[in-house]
């Protein structure tokens, strides 16, 4: 091993968004910033195997389904045909053009990239690994941590990458099965079996809760669930073994109530959630404490109890999405730099799953509201009553506002139906605005737009909503 190195000003471990978005608003802020990453350029798990590759399929996944749809309405297309090979090229060049431009972007920034990987030797020192040069050992004057997560596995299911597969294999799109069970009912479950059922695969769903995406208001959940695209639902069930037999994977579920059955299918997709990723770190030289659920310890700056040492996006806790740790590595940054005021305190972080339709939502959801002992009046504009979602064949949504009743102001909000990803966002600012549901409504929206529906459920407040009735 080489002798050790200088000090370094600031080292960041990872560079997926939350990693990257600390090295560039570090660097901003004059700060010399040396990042580590496994990877050739900036991106982690979302741009590499994650948000962009899945979202570029999803996207693909939603022009066949409309365009089959668009029969309805009098425009008939020919039974699409569906190029793996040109698929997974265009995925691959979505990935590429997005990484190599933050690789440009850390090199204008002066940012020193290392291709390699890095762990704790002692609470001020960590050993560096480049992929292609000798391990050396360099002390830094302050550290982030944002290796991000990794996927769950189930101790009774070994995944082969092959027949049973996780979500990075799934976005490999190797091939497309007749059958498909995705074993999880939660966002990630339901964005890979989309993908996989509009490709032409028959998928089913093994979820050990109720219902699909557990958590979520179960009125948002019922917009997707009257149009999901999936063949059989197994709901309160649980998957007691997988094995493979020839050509087909047998796997047993177990019901709540006690009866088991069994089922084959061509391949299984194990999506149960994830979780942080610090067994590279070697955490216990680091004075570093993590909670029962693995998660970092960090304050409101984000600093761990390790003085100088910070940690960001998905190992410091829920929710696990890139925004959120976005958010928290330029929080990270300002405080390394001693910005007055820099510290984590979001009034709302919006949530999208990419589904067809999608779900979203920020702010508290009415189950927080309940246990809270928090009153409140639930705002809802069915998309049936909206001009625009009706042009365009998309009666089946639901855009819902959460107002303290005793002063009106927004607390929460979804939004179920096409593009709800891109109107949750004026809810999640009204809530860190801290707007009333009069604010919103007298807020003009232009016509005929789906964010009408937005200003529409802030009316029905005042008791006078114009196409509902009261």
């Amino acid at each position: 091993m080489a002798k050790n190195k200088k000090k370094k000003e600031l080292i960041i471990i990872g560079a997926g968004p939350g990693g990257y978005a600390a090295a560039f608003r570090a660097a901003d802020l004059g700060i010399k910033v040396t990042l580590v990453d496994p990877e050739a350029n900036p991106g982690g798990v979302c741009l590499y195997r994650g948000c962009i590759p899945s979202k570029a399929l999803l996207h693909i996944a939603q022009v066949k389904q409309e365009a089959l749809e668009a029969a309805e309405w009098g425009l008939k297309f020919e039974k699409p045909e569906i190029d793996l090979k040109k698929i997974r090229k265009w995925k691959e060049q979505v990935v590429k053009k997005l990484t190599g431009g933050l690789g440009q972007l850390s090199k204008g920034k002066k940012i020193e990239y290392i291709k390699g990987t890095a762990k704790f030797v002692s609470e001020k020192k960590l050993k560096i690994q480049p992929n292609d040069s000798e391990a050396y050992e360099a002390e830094f004057q302050n550290l982030i941590l944002a290796t991000g997560s990794v996927n769950v596995s189930l101790p009774a299911i070994e995944i082969d990458h092959n027949k049973i597969i996780d979500s990075k294999d799934a976005l490999e799109l190797k091939d497309i099965p007749k059958s498909m069970l995705v074993i999880g009912g939660g966002y990630i479950g339901l964005e890979l079996g989309s993908v996989y059922a509009a490709l032409g695969s028959k998928v089913s769903i093994a979820e050990m809760t109720p219902g699909f995406l557990p958590g979520a208001d179960r009125d948002l959940v019922k917009i997707f669930e009257k149009e999901h695209p999936f063949k059989d639902l197994f709901f309160n069930t649980k998957v007691e073994k997988v094995s493979i037999k020839k050509d087909k994977i047998k796997v047993e579920l177990k019901e709540k109530n006690g009866k088991s059955s069994e089922k084959s299918f061509d391949k299984v997709l194990v999506a149960v959630g994830r979780k942080p990723n610090t067994d590279t770190l070697a955490l216990e030289n680091s004075g570093i404490k993590v909670n029962d659920a693995g998660f970092i310890e960090v304050d409101q700056k984000r600093k761990t109890r390790n003085e100088n040492v910070y940690a960001i996006g998905d190992l410091t806790g829920e929710p696990l999405l890139a925004h959120k740790a976005n958010y928290e590595g330029k929080i990270a940054a300002e405080a390394i730099a001693g910005i007055k005021g820099a510290a984590y305190d979001p009034g709302s972080i919006p949530a999208v799953v990419f589904t067809n339709p999608q779900l979203a939502w920020c702010g508290i959801t009415e189950s927080e509201a309940k246990e809270k002992g928090i009153e409140i009046k639930v705002l809802k504009f069915p998309w049936s009553a909206s001009g625009r979602a009706v042009a365009v064949g998309s009666p089946n949504g639901l855009t819902k506002l959460l107002v303290e009743k005793k002063t009106g102001r927004i607390l929460g909000g979804a939004v179920a139906g096409k593009n709800a990803g891109s109107l949750i966002p004026e809810i999640s600012l009204a809530i860190e605005m801290a707007a009333t549901a009069e604010d919103v409504a007298l807020s003009i929206h232009p016509h005929p737009t789906l964010s009408e529906t937005i200003m529409e459920a802030a009316e029905i407040f005042s008791g006078s909503p114009t196409h509902i009735s009261k």
